[in-house]
C-alpha cells in the first residue's frame, strides 16, 4: 500500500535526502521517496505492515526533523 505525505517546513535538499535514507532502513518499507519541490513523501509498505512503518516513520521525521509538520496528502 502506498501513503503520500506533505512534510510542510522541509527547507533542505540534503535533509531530505538523509531523511529518505533513514526511512528506507526502515524494516517493511518497500519503497520511499521524498520529493524535495513538492515537499511530498510517498511510502510504500505491505498492507499489514502498514501502520508501524507509518509509526517508525514520524517517529524518525520527528527526530531528524523536529520543525516539519507532516500532514497526509
Amino acid at each position: 500500500m502506498k501513503r503520500v505525505y506533505k512534510l510542510e517546513g522541509l527547507d533542505c535538499a540534503d535533509c531530505a535526502a538523509k531523511l529518505e535514507r533513514k526511512l528506507a532502513a526502515i524494516e517493511g518499507i518497500t519503497s520511499v521517496n521524498i520529493n524535495f519541490m513538492t515537499l511530498k513523501c510517498t511510502l510504500e509498505a505491505e498492507a499489514d505492515k502498514l501502520n508501524d512503518v507509518i509509526e517508525k516513520a514520524m517517529e524518525i521525521i520527528k527526530v531528524e526533523e523536529p520543525d516539519v509538520e507532516v500532514k497526509r496528502a
